[in-house]
Protein backbone atom coordinates (compact mmCIF):
# COMPACT_ATOMS: atom_id res chain seq x y z
CA UNK A 1 0.00 0.00 0.00
CA UNK A 2 1.32 3.42 -0.98
CA UNK A 3 1.06 5.92 1.85
CA UNK A 4 -1.02 9.01 1.15
CA UNK A 5 0.78 12.29 1.68
CA UNK A 6 -2.18 13.76 3.60
CA UNK A 7 -5.17 12.08 5.22
CA UNK A 8 -7.92 14.36 6.50
CA UNK A 9 -10.33 13.01 9.10
CA UNK A 10 -13.57 14.99 9.16
CA UNK A 11 -15.46 17.15 6.69
CA UNK A 12 -16.61 20.43 8.21
CA UNK A 13 -15.20 23.85 7.28
CA UNK A 14 -11.79 22.93 8.75
CA UNK A 15 -11.56 19.64 6.88
CA UNK A 16 -12.74 21.00 3.54
CA UNK A 17 -10.45 24.02 3.69
CA UNK A 18 -7.50 21.80 4.55
CA UNK A 19 -8.43 19.60 1.59
CA UNK A 20 -8.61 22.56 -0.79
CA UNK A 21 -5.17 23.82 0.24
CA UNK A 22 -3.57 20.38 0.27
CA UNK A 23 -5.04 19.47 -3.12
CA UNK A 24 -3.86 22.73 -4.70
CA UNK A 25 -0.37 21.92 -3.37
CA UNK A 26 -0.49 18.67 -5.35
CA UNK A 27 -0.57 16.56 -2.20
CA UNK A 28 -3.55 14.47 -3.42
CA UNK A 29 -5.30 14.41 -0.04
CA UNK A 30 -7.62 11.64 1.06
CA UNK A 31 -10.58 12.87 3.10
CA UNK A 32 -12.48 10.39 5.24
CA UNK A 33 -15.63 12.42 5.61
CA UNK A 34 -17.75 10.26 7.86
CA UNK A 35 -21.28 9.21 6.97
CA UNK A 36 -22.65 12.47 8.40
CA UNK A 37 -20.40 14.86 6.54
CA UNK A 38 -20.41 18.63 6.89
CA UNK A 39 -20.25 19.02 10.67
CA UNK A 40 -22.52 21.27 12.69
CA UNK A 41 -23.37 23.49 9.71
CA UNK A 42 -25.52 20.64 8.42
CA UNK A 43 -27.85 21.41 11.36
CA UNK A 44 -28.17 25.11 10.57
CA UNK A 45 -30.39 26.96 8.15
CA UNK A 46 -29.31 30.42 6.96
CA UNK A 47 -25.66 31.39 7.57
CA UNK A 48 -25.14 35.15 7.24
CA UNK A 49 -21.74 35.61 8.86
CA UNK A 50 -19.58 33.58 6.47
CA UNK A 51 -17.68 35.98 4.17
CA UNK A 52 -18.54 36.04 0.49
CA UNK A 53 -22.30 35.44 0.69
CA UNK A 54 -24.05 38.81 0.63
CA UNK A 55 -27.51 37.34 1.12
CA UNK A 56 -26.37 34.48 3.31
CA UNK A 57 -26.20 30.79 2.46
CA UNK A 58 -27.86 27.70 3.85
CA UNK A 59 -25.49 25.67 6.03
CA UNK A 60 -25.80 22.41 4.04
CA UNK A 61 -25.37 24.35 0.79
CA UNK A 62 -22.17 25.95 2.06
CA UNK A 63 -20.80 22.52 2.94
CA UNK A 64 -21.72 21.17 -0.48
CA UNK A 65 -19.95 24.09 -2.16
CA UNK A 66 -16.81 23.46 -0.10
CA UNK A 67 -16.93 19.76 -0.88
CA UNK A 68 -17.19 20.39 -4.64
CA UNK A 69 -14.31 22.85 -4.47
CA UNK A 70 -12.13 20.32 -2.63
CA UNK A 71 -13.01 17.59 -5.14
CA UNK A 72 -12.38 19.91 -8.08
CA UNK A 73 -8.71 20.13 -7.12
CA UNK A 74 -8.33 16.37 -6.71
CA UNK A 75 -9.38 15.51 -3.16
CA UNK A 76 -10.55 11.91 -2.86
CA UNK A 77 -13.50 11.65 -0.48
CA UNK A 78 -14.39 8.41 1.29
CA UNK A 79 -17.79 8.41 3.03
CA UNK A 80 -16.84 6.23 5.98
CA UNK A 81 -16.44 6.73 9.71
CA UNK A 82 -12.93 6.36 11.10
CA UNK A 83 -12.96 3.62 13.73
CA UNK A 84 -9.31 3.55 14.83
CA UNK A 85 -5.97 5.30 14.33
CA UNK A 86 -2.39 4.33 15.05
CA UNK A 87 -0.07 7.31 15.33
CA UNK A 88 2.72 5.30 17.01
CA UNK A 89 4.22 4.13 13.72
CA UNK A 90 5.01 5.71 10.40
CA UNK A 91 3.38 5.98 8.06
CA UNK A 92 0.35 6.62 10.25
CA UNK A 93 -2.53 4.13 10.08
CA UNK A 94 -6.16 5.22 9.84
CA UNK A 95 -8.90 2.58 9.76
CA UNK A 96 -12.36 3.18 8.29
CA UNK A 97 -14.85 0.51 7.33
CA UNK A 98 -12.91 -2.56 6.21
CA UNK A 99 -9.92 -0.56 5.00
CA UNK A 100 -6.79 0.74 6.71
CA UNK A 101 -5.13 3.72 5.05
CA UNK A 102 -1.55 4.85 5.50
CA UNK A 103 -0.59 8.50 5.58
CA UNK A 104 2.63 10.51 5.92
CA UNK A 105 0.59 13.24 7.65
CA UNK A 106 -2.86 13.36 9.19
CA UNK A 107 -5.12 16.36 9.74
CA UNK A 108 -7.72 15.79 12.46
CA UNK A 109 -10.85 17.87 11.80
CA UNK A 110 -13.58 15.86 13.51
CA UNK A 111 -15.14 18.90 15.21
CA UNK A 112 -17.25 19.01 18.34
CA UNK A 113 -20.88 18.29 19.02
CA UNK A 114 -23.14 20.53 21.05
CA UNK A 115 -24.66 18.83 24.07
CA UNK A 116 -28.42 18.83 23.54
CA UNK A 117 -31.48 18.37 25.72
CA UNK A 118 -32.57 15.22 23.91
CA UNK A 119 -36.13 16.28 23.13
CA UNK A 120 -37.83 15.29 19.86
CA UNK A 121 -39.14 18.86 19.51
CA UNK A 122 -35.58 20.15 19.88
CA UNK A 123 -34.49 18.10 16.87
CA UNK A 124 -37.55 19.12 14.86
CA UNK A 125 -36.98 22.83 15.52
CA UNK A 126 -33.19 22.94 15.24
CA UNK A 127 -32.41 25.85 12.93
CA UNK A 128 -36.04 26.98 13.16
CA UNK A 129 -35.84 28.82 16.45
CA UNK A 130 -33.63 26.39 18.35
CA UNK A 131 -29.90 27.09 18.18
CA UNK A 132 -26.63 26.22 19.88
CA UNK A 133 -24.75 29.37 18.83
CA UNK A 134 -25.74 32.93 19.71
CA UNK A 135 -23.09 34.59 17.55
CA UNK A 136 -24.28 32.48 14.61
CA UNK A 137 -28.02 32.99 14.95
CA UNK A 138 -28.66 35.82 17.40
CA UNK A 139 -29.18 38.35 14.63
CA UNK A 140 -32.37 36.55 13.58
CA UNK A 141 -33.96 37.35 16.95
CA UNK A 142 -33.59 41.11 17.07
CA UNK A 143 -36.26 42.68 19.30
CA UNK A 144 -37.71 39.27 20.14
CA UNK A 145 -38.04 37.22 23.33
CA UNK A 146 -35.24 34.71 23.78
CA UNK A 147 -34.53 31.89 26.22
CA UNK A 148 -31.10 30.45 27.08
CA UNK A 149 -30.67 27.09 28.81
CA UNK A 150 -27.57 26.61 30.96
CA UNK A 151 -25.71 27.86 33.99
CA UNK A 152 -22.04 28.01 33.04
CA UNK A 153 -19.84 30.67 31.52
CA UNK A 154 -20.94 29.76 27.99
CA UNK A 155 -24.59 30.26 28.90
CA UNK A 156 -23.86 33.63 30.48
CA UNK A 157 -21.84 34.71 27.44
CA UNK A 158 -24.70 33.67 25.18
CA UNK A 159 -27.24 35.53 27.34
CA UNK A 160 -25.15 38.71 27.47
CA UNK A 161 -24.58 38.65 23.72
CA UNK A 162 -28.28 38.07 23.04
CA UNK A 163 -29.28 40.82 25.47
CA UNK A 164 -27.87 43.33 22.99
CA UNK A 165 -30.20 42.01 20.30
CA UNK A 166 -33.37 40.67 21.86
CA UNK A 167 -36.23 42.38 23.63
CA UNK A 168 -35.77 40.08 26.61
CA UNK A 169 -33.55 37.16 27.58
CA UNK A 170 -34.63 34.48 30.05
CA UNK A 171 -31.96 32.13 31.41
CA UNK A 172 -33.22 28.77 32.64
CA UNK A 173 -31.04 26.75 35.00
CA UNK A 174 -31.83 23.45 36.67
CA UNK A 175 -30.14 24.43 39.95
CA UNK A 176 -30.59 27.30 42.41
CA UNK A 177 -27.12 28.73 41.74
CA UNK A 178 -24.99 29.24 38.64
CA UNK A 179 -21.84 27.34 37.76
CA UNK A 180 -20.44 30.35 35.89
CA UNK A 181 -17.46 32.33 37.15
CA UNK A 182 -18.26 35.11 39.60
CA UNK A 183 -17.61 37.89 37.13
CA UNK A 184 -19.90 36.32 34.51
CA UNK A 185 -22.60 35.74 37.12
CA UNK A 186 -22.46 39.35 38.24
CA UNK A 187 -22.75 40.65 34.70
CA UNK A 188 -25.76 38.50 33.94
CA UNK A 189 -27.55 38.99 37.25
CA UNK A 190 -27.17 42.75 37.11
CA UNK A 191 -28.23 43.09 33.48
CA UNK A 192 -31.67 44.73 33.24
CA UNK A 193 -32.59 42.70 30.17
CA UNK A 194 -31.80 39.26 31.62
CA UNK A 195 -34.12 37.27 33.89
CA UNK A 196 -33.14 34.05 35.69
CA UNK A 197 -35.49 31.11 36.19
CA UNK A 198 -34.08 28.74 38.81
CA UNK A 199 -34.58 25.03 39.52
CA UNK A 200 -36.17 24.43 36.14
CA UNK A 201 -35.71 22.18 33.12
CA UNK A 202 -37.13 22.36 29.62
CA UNK A 203 -39.93 19.82 29.37
CA UNK A 204 -40.91 20.56 25.78
CA UNK A 205 -40.54 23.12 22.99
CA UNK A 206 -43.52 24.42 21.05
CA UNK A 207 -44.47 24.26 18.26
CA UNK A 208 -43.08 21.80 15.67
CA UNK A 209 -46.45 21.83 13.90
CA UNK A 210 -45.94 25.51 13.08
CA UNK A 211 -42.31 24.96 12.12
CA UNK A 212 -41.07 27.55 14.60
CA UNK A 213 -40.54 28.15 18.31
CA UNK A 214 -43.55 29.76 19.95
CA UNK A 215 -43.17 28.78 23.61
CA UNK A 216 -41.20 26.59 26.00
CA UNK A 217 -42.73 24.34 28.64
CA UNK A 218 -40.70 24.33 31.87
CA UNK A 219 -40.80 21.94 34.80
CA UNK A 220 -39.70 22.93 38.28
CA UNK A 221 -37.33 20.17 39.42
CA UNK A 222 -38.25 20.65 43.09
CA UNK A 223 -42.03 20.94 42.89
CA UNK A 224 -42.77 19.32 39.55
CA UNK A 225 -44.93 22.30 38.59
CA UNK A 226 -45.23 23.01 34.87
CA UNK A 227 -45.17 26.48 33.35
CA UNK A 228 -45.26 27.74 29.80
CA UNK A 229 -43.35 30.77 28.58
CA UNK A 230 -43.84 32.38 25.20
CA UNK A 231 -40.49 32.85 23.42
CA UNK A 232 -39.32 33.25 19.85
CA UNK A 233 -35.98 31.53 20.18
CA UNK A 234 -34.29 28.94 22.40
CA UNK A 235 -30.50 28.73 22.72
CA UNK A 236 -29.01 25.57 24.21
CA UNK A 237 -25.78 26.35 26.09
CA UNK A 238 -25.10 23.28 28.21
CA UNK A 239 -21.73 22.43 26.72
CA UNK A 240 -19.89 20.92 23.78
CA UNK A 241 -18.18 17.56 23.45
CA UNK A 242 -15.16 17.37 21.13
CA UNK A 243 -15.22 14.35 18.85
CA UNK A 244 -11.93 12.94 20.10
CA UNK A 245 -12.82 9.49 21.40
CA UNK A 246 -10.76 7.60 18.82
CA UNK A 247 -7.70 9.75 19.56
CA UNK A 248 -7.45 8.96 23.27
CA UNK A 249 -4.09 7.37 23.92
CA UNK A 250 -2.85 8.53 20.51
CA UNK A 251 -2.75 12.31 20.99
CA UNK A 252 -2.41 14.50 24.07
CA UNK A 253 -5.83 15.86 25.00
CA UNK A 254 -6.76 18.68 27.33
CA UNK A 255 -8.77 17.81 30.47
CA UNK A 256 -11.84 19.06 28.56
CA UNK A 257 -11.21 16.45 25.88
CA UNK A 258 -10.10 18.85 23.15
CA UNK A 259 -6.91 18.07 21.22
CA UNK A 260 -3.90 19.82 22.72
CA UNK A 261 -1.92 21.82 20.17
CA UNK A 262 1.17 24.04 20.28
CA UNK A 263 -0.24 27.56 20.81
CA UNK A 264 -0.59 29.48 17.56
CA UNK A 265 -0.31 26.33 15.46
CA UNK A 266 -2.26 23.18 14.61
CA UNK A 267 0.61 20.91 15.69
CA UNK A 268 -0.38 18.10 18.05
CA UNK A 269 1.78 16.04 20.40
CA UNK A 270 2.68 13.76 17.47
CA UNK A 271 4.86 15.36 14.75
CA UNK A 272 3.06 15.06 11.43
CA UNK A 273 -0.41 15.01 12.97
CA UNK A 274 -2.31 18.29 12.98
CA UNK A 275 -5.66 19.31 14.46
CA UNK A 276 -7.91 22.03 13.07
CA UNK A 277 -11.30 23.50 13.85
CA UNK A 278 -13.65 22.79 16.73
CA UNK A 279 -11.81 19.61 17.71
CA UNK A 280 -9.12 21.86 19.21
CA UNK A 281 -10.97 25.20 19.56
CA UNK A 282 -13.07 25.42 22.71
CA UNK A 283 -13.38 29.22 22.60
CA UNK A 284 -14.60 30.59 19.26
CA UNK A 285 -16.21 27.64 17.45
CA UNK A 286 -17.08 29.57 14.29
CA UNK A 287 -17.15 28.27 10.72
CA UNK A 288 -14.76 30.97 9.56
CA UNK A 289 -12.21 30.32 12.34
CA UNK A 290 -12.43 26.58 11.65
CA UNK A 291 -11.76 27.24 7.97
CA UNK A 292 -8.77 29.41 8.89
CA UNK A 293 -7.34 26.61 11.02
CA UNK A 294 -7.89 24.14 8.20
CA UNK A 295 -5.77 26.38 5.97
CA UNK A 296 -3.02 26.51 8.62
CA UNK A 297 -3.10 22.73 9.09
CA UNK A 298 -2.65 22.08 5.37
CA UNK A 299 0.23 24.56 5.12
CA UNK A 300 1.89 23.07 8.19
CA UNK A 301 1.45 19.56 6.78
CA UNK A 302 3.04 20.70 3.52
CA UNK A 303 6.02 22.18 5.37
CA UNK A 304 6.37 19.04 7.44
CA UNK A 305 6.43 16.90 4.32
CA UNK A 306 9.07 19.12 2.75
CA UNK A 307 11.19 19.07 5.91
CA UNK A 308 11.02 15.29 6.25
CA UNK A 309 11.39 14.69 2.53
CA UNK A 310 8.25 12.58 2.59
CA UNK A 311 6.96 14.61 -0.30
Amino acid sequence: MTARKVIIIGSGPAGYTAAIYAARANLAPLMISGFQYGGQLMLTTLVENYPGFVDGVMGPELMQIMRKQAERFGTEVVADDVTAVDFTRRPFHVSAGDTTYEGDTVIVATGASATLLGLPSETALMGRGVSTCATCDGFFFKDQDIMVVGGGDSAMEEALYLSRLGRSVTVVHRRDSLRASKIMQDRALKHPNITLVWDSEVEDILDPAQGKVTAVKLRNVKTGALAERAVDGLFIAIGHQPNTGIFRGQLDLLPSGYVKVVPGTTQTSVPGVFAAGDVQDQVWRQAVTAAGMGCVAALEAERYLEATQAR
